[in-house]
């Protein structure tokens, strides 16, 4: 539920943040955006910058005069200032996000989008959040599709996936009823801001973190006459929309995955790359160790390999050996350490874990290495 708008004259946070902020609107109007290295502060308006080498975190305040400063990570961002609030039967202040495709002619490295419906067989995405209470808004997961393959301006229909709500705030439009969509129940909401119709889908309570398919989101808007078979997926994004504060805010971990045709992928890191995943196990009462072995089928050796798959309800890493990962439980993202961050062409690399876990153990569903996913041995 929002209306981006280009660039304007802006404050930005001291001389470094008004440095970074220039170089991010330039790079917003060129379609690129400057790479965050370490932790990257952004406070202008709509300034931008690139994580992992293939999406773009934007900090895209556009409901408010108010200063909004986000900080971009490696892995996602956080809201680190969100002064002031609007009216909550309103419009929210922002919608700061990280994306995979093109938003306001800003296309993040090596993306697949926009991409025709009919050609895409799914669309792998996970998202980890971190919440506050302090606060009113909105945990939106955001799915933008219209009839042209645009990347500028706004799209004809706009999918939003609540996850969590924090205060009297609702969707746009009415309840129209409630739906099953990716083994989970939602209420639906239909309705038009003005600019764009919105399909709201949103959660009974709050979910912190979640692997699932865009396109079983997407089919739910064609048999409504909210889009067509031939129209295009542009963009999804993760992020926040807030009304009040907002301080604390964050995502923890994002990938997005496009898979065309039969086979083959492309998350926006300027390739596809094959790859089959080994998950071994050893498990007893309430505690379990996990081997895990990343092979790359492919002919082209890896870089910088991130290994995304999410854990089952009620397990919790303890520790872990050879990788670095991003999150203890829910949607994981695994990368490797100073010694193992390539994996050559027909090579593998081996990491592991411990954990404790509750109820009856399970095994990841699914295995995502860069964007792409992956066969499970």
């Amino acid at each position: 539920m929002r209306t981006s708008r280009h660039p304007l004259p802006h404050r930005a946070c001291g001389l470094l943040g008004a440095l970074l902020a220039s170089l991010a609107t330039l790079a917003a109007l060129l379609g690129t955006a400057p790479a965050a290295h370490a932790d990257t502060s952004i406070c202008e308006q709509f300034g931008s910058t690139t994580i992992q080498g293939r999406y773009v975190v934007q900090n895209n305040r556009w409901g408010t005069s108010r200063t909004q400063c986000i900080t971009a990570t490696d892995a996602g961002f956080r809201i680190t200032q969100a002064d002031g609030s609007v009216p909550t039967n309103g419009a929210p202040k922002s919608y700061p996000s990280v994306y995979n495709g093109c938003h306001y002619t800003n296309c993040s490295p090596g993306t697949a989008l926009p991409a025709q419906l009919s050609s895409i067989s799914s669309a792998p995405t996970g998202i980890s959040y971190s919440y506050v209470s302090d606060a009113v808004y909105d945990a939106a997961y955001d799915i933008w599709l219209d009839p042209t393959p645009r990347t500028d301006g706004v799209n004809r229909t706009e999918i939003m996936v609540w996850l969590n709500k924090v205060g009297p705030v609702q969707p746009v439009g009415t309840q129209v009823g409630t739906a099953t969509v990716a083994g989970r129940q939602w209420q639906v909401w239909s309705g038009n801001n003005g600019s764009n119709d919105v399909l709201s889908f949103v959660a009974p309570s709050a979910i912190g973190s979640w692997n699932f398919d865009v396109m079983d989101f997407v089919r739910q808007a064609v048999p409504r006459g909210l889009a067509q078979n031939n129209w295009y997926l542009t963009s999804v994004q993760a992020g926040f929309e807030p009304w009040q504060n907002g301080a604390g805010l964050a995502v923890t971990s994002f990938f997005s995955t496009i898979n065309t045709g039969t086979g083959g992928g492309s998350g926006g890191s300027g390739g596809s790359s094959a790859c089959t995943v080994s998950y071994g196990t050893n498990v007893w009462q309430g505690g379990f160790t996990a081997d895990v072995t990343v092979t790359n089928t492919g002919s082209a050796p890896l870089d910088a390999w991130k290994l995304a798959f999410t854990l089952p309800a009620g397990q919790q890493i303890t520790g872990s050996w050879n990788a670095s990962l991003a999150a203890a439980s829910g949607a994981v993202t695994a990368s490797g350490v100073s010694y193992n961050t390539r994996i050559p062409a027909g090579g593998n690399v081996t990491f592991g874990f411990q954990g404790t876990y509750g109820g009856t153990f399970a095994k990841p569903a699914t295995f995502s290495l860069n964007g792409t996913a992956c066969a499970i041995a």
